[in-house]
């Protein structure tokens, strides 16, 4: 009986501490704003740059998904030759041998248990609609087993159909961009576009991808490879998409299994020793996704400095404003002493003014850079989001401010001494 009423005073106690926090802070609202304004940007500080560093991760990942799709890799004669350096690039053109049509069809009868290939060649062209142009497309000559590998996003219409691709049917699947321009008033479906001055019929349109890594998705053009190679000439060389087939469940230790089979299938093509180095490339979406990881780690390795900077800022700022609430508020005290009050009662009562009012700036740092951030992403085409943990960590971080800024205050309050408080003049 006796704890439960000890416990039902203590909880009285901290609600009217709570109570005359507010009450203080209501009265003093230009001081009050003062404080909650410096958590408020210290807390946006924070609550920003693990944004960013959520966000670059959640856009390299779905960069990488959009342009070589999940749970895949990519064989290639060289796979990112735009980062190596040109001796490295001489040596590789030099030692790797072309990938031809040959090379997969060997991948699809030795290692097409593990994988689902689709063979691509891509050039710079102009596509032409009528008296309408679109210069340097991406015209893509591939498989119709690719989007098997890459969610494509046909919105309208469909992909060609394997019939079309062996017939090499001359037969196209705009991406967004290039539809817009073409026929930019009507539906682009069964329309005809002209490439390598060849009429290919439209049979379906791409939503909109956005871009990946400085380049649009949204200006493609695919068609049958075969009818690629008819409109363009045989390609220098091919670059093989592939992916664990769906009944093997996909994930990580599928892919591997996959890609294993594939490199060891091409060093038996190419009959490379053991130990001899691969004359091919082959690039996961793990790779794509280095640069934009190792930039969020650096930014996210730079977040707890940038943080305890602007909170200390916040601290001295709250704690000055605590101060003089304090010093204002002397005689209010040594009257509340006079009649009773302890000093653990003034004691939290300080530092209670001083965790509400850091709360409410924290909210609001929090609530500025969520709209912020919220605006951003939808400019972007990109869901840009605060997440719950980064909101918890920041009203964290601004509690915590708060009850260090108050403490000094709080504990030189009550230690005034009520004779000479009530001597200070109101």
């Amino acid at each position: 009986m006796a704890t439960g009423v000890m416990a039902g005073r203590g909880s009285r106690q901290f609600w009217e501490a709570i109570g005359q926090a507010a009450r203080t802070a209501r009265a003093h609202p230009l001081r009050s704003t003062l404080g909650a304004v410096a958590v408020a940007a210290a807390v946006a500080t924070l609550v920003l740059v693990r944004t960013s560093v959520d966000g670059l991760a959640l856009f390299a990942e779905r960069s990488a998904a959009r342009a070589f799709g999940s749970d895949t890799f990519v064989l290639a004669q060289i796979a990112s030759p735009g980062q190596i350096n040109r001796r490295e690039l001489e040596r590789k053109l030099q030692r790797n041998p072309v990938i031809d049509r040959s090379d997969v069809r060997f991948l699809e009868a030795f290692a097409g248990s593990r994988a689902i290939y689709a063979a691509t060649a891509q050039r710079a062209a102009d596509v032409v609609a009528g008296p309408r142009k679109v210069e340097n497309a991406a015209v893509s000559g591939t498989q119709s087993t690719l989007p098997e590998i890459r969610d494509l996003s046909v919105a309208e219409g469909r992909f060609f159909v394997p019939d079309e691709e062996r017939r090499g049917a001359q037969v196209a699947v705009l991406g967004r961009e290039i539809a817009d321009e073409l026929f930019p008033a009507e539906d682009p479906l069964g329309k005809t576009v002209r490439l390598a001055g060849r009429g290919f019929t439209v049979v379906g349109v791409q939503a909109r991808l956005g871009t990946s890594g400085g380049f649009s998705l949204d200006r493609y053009v695919w068609i049958p490879l075969l009818a690629f190679e008819r409109a363009y000439g045989a390609p220098t060389t091919l670059q093989v998409s592939a992916r664990p087939p769906a009944a093997t469940g996909g994930g990580s230790a599928a892919v591997l299994l996959a890609e294993d089979r594939a490199r060891a299938t091409m060093r038996a093509r190419r009959q490379l020793a053991p130990g001899e180095e691969d004359n091919f490339d082959v690039l996961s979406p793990e790779a794509a996704r280095t640069f934009v990881f190792t930039l969020a780690k650096r930014i996210g390795s730079a977040a707890p400095l940038l943080g305890a900077m602007a909170l200390l800022a916040a601290i001295v700022v709250v704690a000055n404003t605590t101060l003089v609430s304090v010093a204002q508020r002397t005689f209010e005290i040594g009257v509340r002493r006079a009649v009773g009050a302890t000093r653990r009662e003034i004691l939290t009562e300080v530092l209670a003014e001083s965790a509400l009012v850091s709360l409410v700036g924290g909210l609001a740092g929090t609530v500025a850079v969520a709209l912020a951030a919220k605006a951003l992403g939808g400019a972007l085409g990109f869901p840009l989001a605060v997440s719950p943990h980064t909101v918890i960590v920041a009203l964290a971080h601004a509690m915590a401010a708060g009850l260090l800024a108050g403490y000094y205050p709080a504990r030189r309050a009550a230690r005034l001494d009520p004779i000479q408080a009530l001597r200070v003049e109101k």
